[in-house]
């Protein structure tokens, strides 16, 4: 992360927006804009732990996944639906892992058209490894008070769900 900044922009961005008239959507603007900015920061510190893994956040989070299935096995559609991301963004990552030895592709078992994306032992050790780092490194000093975590987690997941993530 670069020198701090000596005031916040985004605060000067609301008082801009309100200049101009736009007192309504200012502050909506300065929170969409701030949890843009706080994504970043989170993501920068997420992407310096897992780089000595040799990871992308993306990466773990399908070796994460897999590692939570019963069989450390999924079809790839299912993960591309539970990642949330693109049946391509899933493809990607599985070509990146598989040339790692971290996963493998094969033919589902009773359905020809579906292709599973399974663990090797090297995915699965390496999954725990990251996973530890990240608890210690990130998630267990994320800057956010518990009582924060909780509002955030509240919030957000409402957000999400009135945008139509779930039901």
């Amino acid at each position: 992360m670069g020198t701090p900044l000596p005031r916040d922009p985004i605060a000067d961005a609301q008082r801009n927006w309100e200049g101009h008239g736009w007192g309504n959507e200012a502050a909506p603007m300065a929170a969409v804009t701030a949890i843009m900015r706080t994504q970043q920061i989170l993501l920068g510190r997420i992407e310096a732990v897992l780089k000595p893994f040799g990871l992308t956040f993306a990466r773990y989070e399908l070796l994460a996944l897999l590692s939570f299935a019963r069989s450390g096995a999924l079809p790839m559609n299912k993960a591309s639906a539970l990642l949330q991301v693109h049946p391509t963004s899933v493809t990607n990552a599985v070509d990146r892992l598989q040339a790692a030895g971290l996963v493998v592709r094969s033919a589902h078992p009773t359905d020809g058209r579906t292709t599973l994306i399974e663990l090797t032992s090297e995915g699965r050790t390496l999954a725990k490894s990251a996973t530890a780092a990240l608890n210690s490194e990130v998630f267990a000093q994320s800057g956010f008070t518990d009582q924060d975590v909780d509002q955030l987690i509240r919030i957000l997941s409402a957000f999400r769900k009135n945008a139509g993530d779930f039901t």
